[in-house]
């Protein structure tokens, strides 16, 4: 399909953005060419913005425009549980559920020699240098329940529990609302082993 030059450079910058296939991108650009000026101008402002002023927090390495993120600067947090992910992105569904009132500390990703991610390009020394003072009581991995996310729940464990801290790992299982028949073999036999009494 023929576009002018500015509008194929648009185009193919929203087509790299993640879940944005070639239409949605040519939706994207359409409502844009489409938009009154300060409309759109009020989208690249906020992108430049957040490009600007968002960050690392210097502890737990969750997105942050000040030093510290808003959990790790909140005082009603509970600091002796540390819940630890694999990403930022990783921490708002958490959240959401209301229940969980620790902190958090991200990896930044996880470990994977296929493609030569080892344990020194994981925030994993860190981690352990948060649980030096003895102040944690309990470190909660949520990494995925994938064969990276596996290996690295299983290598910070072996690292944490000589330290006397309590290791937990999210329990995986049948979704709400799924039904028996469709699930497969691996989360049919992890929601047995992770079964409670009623």
């Amino acid at each position: 399909m023929y576009a002018a030059p500015s509008i194929q450079v648009l185009l193919d910058e929203l087509g790299r953005l993640p879940g944005i296939g070639p239409k949605s991108a040519q939706r994207i650009a359409y409502w844009l060419l489409n938009a009154d000026r300060d409309e759109a101008l009020r989208l690249a402002d906020a992108i430049v913005q957040v490009k600007n002023a968002v960050h690392f927090c210097e502890r737990c390495f969750n997105y942050a425009q000040d030093d510290l993120c808003e959990i790790c600067a909140s005082p009603t947090r509970d600091a002796t549980t540390i819940c630890v992910v694999s990403a930022p992105h990783d921490i708002p569904p958490i959240e959401r559920t209301a229940v969980y009132e620790g902190v958090y500390h991200v990896l930044g990703g996880a470990l994977s020699p296929m493609e030569g991610i080892g344990p020194d390009d994981l925030r994993i020394a860190e981690l352990m240098a948060r649980l030096a003072d003895g102040s944690v009581t309990e470190v909660m991995l949520a990494t995925n329940p994938n064969v990276e996310g596996e290996t690295t729940a299983s290598y910070i464990a072996r690292l944490v529990k000589p330290l006397g801290v309590k290791v937990t790992r999210l329990a995986s299982g049948l979704p709400v609302g799924g039904d028996l028949e469709f699930a497969d073999e691996v989360t049919l036999g992890r929601a047995i082993e992770s079964r409670r009494t009623l």
